[in-house]
């Protein structure tokens, strides 16, 4: 399995506790960029950057955490990012 693929199977388990919670999450954080670790909100902020920066001062590891806009219906998780990012 690539890396690329690894770090996919890894958050999987976050995205689907956002989806299993999300109207419970959405009560409590509407608005807000979560950011979960395993099956837990580690924190709530204002906007994605600040989120991937304090997680990463937190010494979360890249690819070890999913970074999610925490609103009601699907728009928040249904748009497609491209990166220039190559694994190795």
């Amino acid at each position: 399995m690539g890396r690329a693929n690894l770090i996919t199977a890894m958050l999987r388990r976050e995205f689907q506790y956002y989806l299993d919670n999300q109207s419970e999450l959405v009560k409590k954080y509407n608005g807000r960029v979560l950011v979960i670790v395993g099956e837990r909100v580690v924190g709530d902020y204002d906007d994605f950057d600040q989120a991937l920066s304090k997680s990463i001062e937190k010494k979360y590891e890249v690819g070890t955490f999913l970074v999610q806009e925490c609103a009601p219906g699907d728009e928040a998780y249904t748009q497609t990012f491209h990166s220039r990012v190559i694994f190795a």
